[in-house]
């Protein structure tokens, strides 16, 4: 299993930008693929953003496309989202996970930052 531990969460006005971080350890050579989910209050848990660990292969939700940049640094294990224009309708509790295979589910979750846009 890998674990994951989340940072840069916090308050920013609309327009404004976040870089959230997502440190890997533990087994982390079993790692396919890492990814970004957020679940707003009264909302299900969405889709964000995933890159591929091996080829760096991303893909964005279209609600964050233009605005959210995902990147990654191998040698701290570490994934990053630089989020930009924020808008309020950001406002969510923002999980990263890791999965093992193409096949496998997400199966390793972080504890979740909150990032909360004013208006």
């Amino acid at each position: 299993q890998v674990q994951l531990v989340e940072s840069g969460g916090g308050l920013v006005q609309a327009g404004g930008s976040l870089r959230l971080s997502c440190a890997a350890s533990g087994r982390t050579f079993r790692t396919y693929a890492m990814g970004w989910f957020r679940q707003a209050p009264g909302k299900e848990r969405e889709f964000v953003a995933t890159m591929n660990w091996s080829s760096g292969t991303t893909n964005y939700a279209d609600s964050v496309k233009g605005r959210f940049t995902v990147s990654r640094d191998n040698t701290k294990n570490t994934m990053y989202l630089q989020m930009n224009s924020l808008k309020p309708e950001d406002t969510a509790v923002y999980y990263c996970a890791a999965k093992k295979s193409a096949w496998d589910q997400f199966g390793s979750w972080g504890q979740g930052t909150q990032v909360t846009v004013s208006s």
